[in-house]
Order: C-alpha cells, then sequence, then structure tokens
C-alpha cells in the first residue's frame, strides 16, 4: 500500500442465496454493538427499483430494467451489484463460495482520501472515499461494520532481542508525543500521515456483507452460488453467462469482477494479465482493548537478525481487535478460495513485529485470533481494469485493485453502474483504467 513518502509494499433451477445465507459470520470474533447486526430477510425478496443517488439520467430511468450478471462476490463484484440494482437494473450475483471469502474478507480496510494525489487514482480513490462516508451514514457503518476515522502513523522500528513486557515502555523514553501509549516498542522516525479528516477504516468482511444484505433486501439483487464457466453472446452482443454445472442465466449485460481469477478466463487472459500477490495478516485479541487508540501504523522494520527492512502495518479495530499485515509475494493463484493457507514463516514474522510493536500484542497478553492469507489482484502496469472489453458489446470487467480495491470498491461500483446502463460514467472519468489500452499489445509472461 502506497503512503506518503514510502514506497509500495511488494433461469431455471438455480441456487439462490438468501440475505441470511450471503451474510453468514461467525459473530464471536466481534464485539457486541457488531453482533446485533441483522442477518434476517423478509419473506419474499422485494423488487424494489430505486434511481442511484444523486440522480439517474432520463435513459436509464426509462429504459426497460436490464439483466445484469455481476460475477464475483468480493468488494468490486458487490459494489457494482449494489449500484446497478440501486439504479434499476436486475442483478443476478454469481459466487463459487461465499461473499467476502477471499481478499475482501481478508483485507485490512484502510481507507484514504489523498494518497493516490498526483496519480491516475487519484479523482478513483476520492470519489470512493467520500462514498464510503455516505454509504457509512446510510447504512449505519460505525454500527454495522466498524466505520471510523483513524489517525494515521509513519515510524520506524528496530527489532530487539528483548521485546517489550508490560513493565517496561521504551517509546516513552523516546519523548515522541506522537506515539500513542501502547506502542511501547522502540519507535521512532514518527510523523503524522494522515488525519480524521483524510484517513479512515471498515472491517471489510462485515463491510462487504452489509452492502450484498441491504442490495438483496432492498433492491432484490439475487446471489447464485456457482462457478462461471464461460460468457455467450450472439452478434457481438453478450448473451448469456454459463455456470460449470450447465445452469444458464440469460443478461443484456455481465460484469466480471472476480479479483485474481479474473486471469482464469480466456476473455480476459487473452487481453491482459492478472495476477496475484499473496499477502498475509493475524489478527490479534488484546486483553485490554480499550488501551488501543485508533491509530493505524504504517512501519519500516528492521528485522534483528539484518537485511533489509519490511514494511508491515497495523490496524486496531472498533472490534476491539488489532490486524498486523504485510509479507506479500507473488504466487500462483489456486483454483478455490478456500484453498489459500499462509505461509508459516511469513505468519511467524509478523507475530515477531506484533510484540515488538507493542507489549499488549505480545504472547501471553493478547489471543492469536487468525493467520491468514490472501491474493491481491494485479495488473502489469499498476492500475485496476475498469471498462467494457473490446470485441464483446455487454462483457465489462472491474479487476486489479491491488492493495486499494476496499477503498475504491464504492466508486468503481458506481461508475460501473453508469457505464453499463448510461453508457458513460460521471462519478469517475475510466478511460485510463479501459481494458482496450492492452489491445494490440502481447501479453507479458510470469
Amino acid at each position: 500500500m502506497r503512503r506518503p513518502g514510502v514506497g509500495p509494499n511488494k433461469e431455471f433451477g438455480r441456487e439462490v442465496v438468501s440475505a441470511e445465507m450471503a451474510l453468514t459470520v461467525s459473530a464471536s470474533s466481534f464485539s457486541p454493538f457488531l453482533r446485533s447486526i441483522p442477518n434476517s430477510r423478509p419473506s419474499t425478496v422485494a423488487l424494489i427499483r430505486s434511481s442511484y443517488s444523486p440522480a439517474a439520467s432520463p435513459s436509464s430511468m426509462e429504459m426497460e430494467t436490464r439483466k445484469v450478471v455481476v460475477c464475483g462476490g468480493g468488494v468490486i463484484g458487490v459494489c457494482t451489484a449494489y449500484f446497478l440494482a440501486k439504479k434499476g437494473a436486475a442483478v443476478t450475483l454469481v459466487e463459487k463460495s461465499a461473499i467476502a471469502c477471499a481478499a475482501s474478507g481478508k483485507a485490512g480496510g484502510f481507507l484514504a482520501l489523498d494518497w493516490c494525489d498526483g496519480g491516475p487514482l487519484s479523482t478513483l480513490a476520492r470519489s470512493s472515499f467520500n462514498l464510503h462516508r455516505s454509504l457509512s451514514q446510510e447504512l449505519d457503518g460505525p454500527k454495522s461494520y466498524g466505520y471510523r476515522a483513524l489517525t494515521t502513523l509513519s515510524l520506524t522500528i528496530s527489532e530487539s532481542q528483548n521485546p517489550p513486557t508490560p513493565s517496561t515502555s521504551t517509546s516513552k523514553s523516546t519523548g515522541d508525543s506522537a506515539v500513542p501509549p501502547w506502542v511501547d516498542g522502540p519507535a521512532r522516525n514518527t510523523r503524522t500521515i494522515g488525519n480524521t479528516e483524510t484517513t479512515a477504516q471498515v472491517h471489510p468482511q462485515l463491510f462487504t456483507r452489509t452492502l450484498i444484505s441491504n442490495a438483496i433486501e432492498n433492491y432484490g439483487v439475487e446471489v447464485v452460488t456457482g462457478k462461471l464457466q464461460r460468457i455467450t453472446s450472439k452478434g457481438g452482443k453478450v448473451e448469456s453467462a454459463v455456470l460449470e454445472d450447465g445452469r444458464v442465466i440469460n443478461a443484456d449485460a455481465v460484469v466480471l469482477a472476480l479479483g485474481p481469477w479474473s486471469g482464469k478466463l480466456e476473455a480476459v487472459s487473452s487481453l491482459f494479465r492478472v495476477y496475484g500477490l499473496k499477502a498475509h495478516s493475524i489478527i490479534l485479541e488484546p486483553k485490554d482493548p480499550e488501551a488501543i487508540t485508533p491509530h493505524a501504523l504504517f512501519l519500516g522494520y528492521y528485522p534483528a537478525q539484518g537485511g533489509k527492512p519490511i514494511d508491515p502495518e497495523v490496524y486496531p479495530r472498533p472490534t476491539g481487535e488489532v490486524y498486523v499485515c504485510g509479507m506479500s509475494a507473488v504466487e500462483e493463484v489456486p483454483e478455490d478460495p478456500e484453498e489459500i493457507a499462509a505461509n508459516p514463516e511469513s505468519i511467524s514474522v509478523l507475530k515477531r513485529v506484533a510484540k515488538t510493536v507493542s507489549s499488549r500484542l505480545g504472547e501471553g497478553e493478547s489471543e492469536l485470533k487468525a493467520e491468514q492469507a490472501c491474493f491481491l489482484p494485479c495488473t502489469d502496469d499498476d492500475l485496476p481494469v475498469i471498462g467494457e472489453l473490446p470485441g464483446t458489446k455487454g462483457c465489462y470487467v472491474a479487476t486489479g485493485h491491488s492493495c486499494w480495491g476496499i477503498l475504491n470498491g464504492p466508486a468503481t461500483g458506481a461508475a460501473m453502474a453508469e457505464l453499463v446502463l448510461d453508457g458513460e460514467s460521471a462519478i469517475v472519468d475510466l478511460s485510463r483504467f479501459s481494458p482496450a489500452r492492452f489491445a494490440g499489445q502481447r501479453r507479458r509472461k510470469h
């Protein structure tokens, strides 16, 4: 993830999922204020059609309801389905496993207003940050999925052979008032790189599942369990999505939002490369969560045995948990997201990072709630691919968001809804992200 002044870290018998099924989450993982999220659905799914706020174009409001199939139940697919349905489309979302089962369920959920300024992602990121704010008001984000503003710090930490204990506090001796009290490891070079107006967070799994629940209950989105096999077309225009078990879902448009799995489809891989960056994370629950203040930490971490520094990140959550991530490497993406397993060595490093940063995150002072890995979807030019695929009218793709998928999900979804239903996006200029930029290029190999 880039931060100021720091480089990036490297129709017919379909099985329809209800809002309750789509939102199955282990309540024990969350604090009481998040356990109360309603998982029930009405006895029938209301087919409510509404224009996208603030306004939809007359063409989209007056046109015959369009049938759109969105493939992929991560944050990009769910945001796209939500805004399409809110804008009046009849949406079917196809997901092989479960909503937010991969990176969208295991990411950090960090949001930044201006960290992409000066680059091609600037408008997308700013629009999406503001959409996160408005969605939080609409969906009661603080209660439903842990939305809150953050202070964000950059600091340097050198691993010690003698990590801090609850009775010691090396950070106090530095005299650095910017360091929160719970960060009692050897922190130095601390600076504030984000404030409560420019940085925030969500719990990504809860955000994605809250959004799909709302889309199901209020806008008639159907969630179908199945694996996309291929897209059929007739006369150069999309006709249907065919699932691996033979089910056919007729469609006026299909949106491919399959993250790193997008590259496993010929329609995508023949045009550009999408590869997976495997990122690791652990989730800790300190004995005294009230002591952990809402400060996101971006570290320059120097291992005790020497070698190059690494760039882990630490995100306290309003659940009382602390999320620690890093240790990324390019690896082959497995066929099934359920097959993803963390590398033990990477997890071991993150545990060392945690206890070096704070004695409250060490063994005996915190409980390890999860050790996990996920694949971030990346492209060869480091930009997302958002737009209509050349050669097949009505077939769209939205992938390659890398570490900014949670941040840029809402604006990507809103822009895709406008592109599919109105023919162009008003919220964000998508020309820089068009898949047509790869036309005629030879796909590079690993």
